[in-house]
């Protein structure tokens, strides 16, 4: 969930509920507070000078929490991608007051309203941030991508950048962008559907009130700039899962693919939002035929991503291949450190085995660690966005009490069968029995309670 619109703060104690409920922190403990603003001033003198290089941001046009830049460089037939993320480690001691409360909260919490970050504003919008207003340190992760679109790490390093601009997702402009952003884009998506992968871009949800008062959702697809970017962040991911598992150490986000069950359920969301899905295609095929930009294709994708099976994170086991099924490869996070703590020492690891150091014993012994931390805080996120999107579900469907709407049953269960609506990305249950998945009924709403994020449904036909 993006954002609420909501002028008349209708909406604002639901929030406030859901941010007591989950206990999402207002504020640091002061100790780590002092610390970030001691480390802010931490002088970078372990960082060879890059700032000559082009290096700029693109981010949503608000962020001022920037974790990466990147310049680009023809290397005959390659491209090299010298992709530089914050160098959180530069700032964040092992057990250190901002890195004992990095471990309790184990990533940023975004809420429509605001984010609790996983650091002290002073380092993540700060000394730490890769803003344009000087040089910042960062640890410099250069790939070579190939004519197929195969990234190999080539080099990590410590440097100062000089970012020379902050680009937005919303605005930016060919000519702002490096030669070869295109390119590389470009070859990094054939590589995917090369492997097979089926990762999904799902778009974001923002609810609005309407000139009559009702609040209607809407979905946002990605940008084509916030697309190309996210290819930069996963060839590089890519890279480096490659060369942790070659030194036999790090820590892999894996995945299994959607139960047959799920497929299942998303081929009757796909009928219940009108789209071909020809019986034959697998979901990877068809998620490379759907137009982000397209409401109906936009609501199926959120689907997909609601019916995964969850991704988590796990250390290197010796004859272990991690496995991420989305993405058809061995993957790893550590394109973000400000706003998750795996990553950290994911960018420690690479850093190590690059110059030929051994992995400190203090990061092979966090990766052991990371798994349950960073699934709990997955976990908490995840719970938080369904709190708020059934806060907006209910939002969206107050005052309509009575009225009918067409839906199709997606499967049955227990507790009844759940169904998605036609019109709208709204999934709910029914106590109607002797229902098929794929059948259509029509539902008639009963209530909708934003206090209590719920909405109510009857069977009528």
């Amino acid at each position: 969930m993006k954002a609420i619109s909501d002028p008349d703060r209708l909406l604002a104690e639901g929030l406030t509920a859901i941010r007591a409920q989950f206990q999402v922190p207002a504020h640091f403990p002061p100790q780590a507070e002092a610390a970030a603003e001691q480390a802010a001033r931490r002088d970078p003198s372990d960082h060879a000078d890059w700032t000559a290089r082009p290096f700029v941001t693109l981010d949503p046009a608000s962020s001022t929490d920037l974790d990466q830049a990147f310049a680009i460089e023809r290397a005959g037939g390659d491209i090299l991608l010298h992709y530089a993320i914050a160098d959180v480690p530069w700032f964040v001691g092992d057990g250190d007051p901002v890195d004992t409360e990095a471990w309790l909260r184990g990533e940023t919490t975004y809420l429509p309203d605001g984010k609790a970050g996983l650091y002290p504003r002073v380092l993540s919008e700060g000394a730490a941030s890769l803003l344009p207003d000087g040089p910042r340190p960062a640890v410099i992760f250069t790939s070579r991508i190939d004519p197929a679109g195969k990234a190999v790490l080539q080099g990590v390093e410590r440097g100062l950048i000089h970012s020379r601009a902050k680009l937005a997702y919303d605005s930016v402009q060919p000519a702002e962008l490096p030669d070869g952003f295109d390119e590389l884009a470009r070859r990094i998506s054939e590589a995917d559907d090369a492997r097979g992968a089926a990762r999904v871009d799902p778009p974001e949800q923002e609810v609005e009130r309407d000139a009559t008062g009702h609040f209607t959702l809407q979905l946002r697809p990605l940008a084509l700039a916030e697309r190309q970017n996210a290819a930069l962040s996963l060839a590089t991911n890519l890279a480096v899962a490659d060369a942790l598992f070659a030194a036999r150490t790090g820590l892999f986000r894996v995945m299994e693919g959607p139960t047959p069950q799920a497929e299942a359920r998303l081929r009757h969301t796909a009928e219940a939002f009108g789209l071909d899905w020809p019986r034959e295609a697998s979901l990877a095929q068809f998620e490379r035929l759907l137009d982000p930009q397209e409401p109906r294709a936009a609501a199926f994708m959120l689907a997909v991503r609601r019916a995964g099976n969850g991704a988590g994170y796990v250390p290197y086991r010796e004859g272990v291949i991690p496995w991420h099924a989305a993405m058809a490869a061995t993957y790893c996070h550590m394109t973000a450190p400000l706003r998750r703590l795996a990553d950290r020492y994911v960018i420690r690891a690479a850093l190590a085995i690059a110059n030929g150091q051994p992995v400190p014993d203090g990061v092979e012994a966090a990766f052991q660690r990371l798994g349950p931390v960073m699934g709990k805080a997955g976990a908490r996120s995840s719970q938080i966005e369904r709190a708020v999107i059934d806060l907006a579900e209910a939002a969206i469907l107050s005052g309509r009490e009575g009225e009918d709407f067409q839906a199709v049953i997606t499967d049955q269960g227990e507790s009844g069968a759940r169904f998605q609506l036609c019109d709208l990305p709204v999934v709910a249950r029914t106590t109607a029995r002797r229902v098929q998945p794929g059948e259509r009924i029509t539902v008639r709403l009963e209530s909708a309670d934003p206090g209590r994020r719920e909405v109510r449904f009857a069977r009528i036909a």
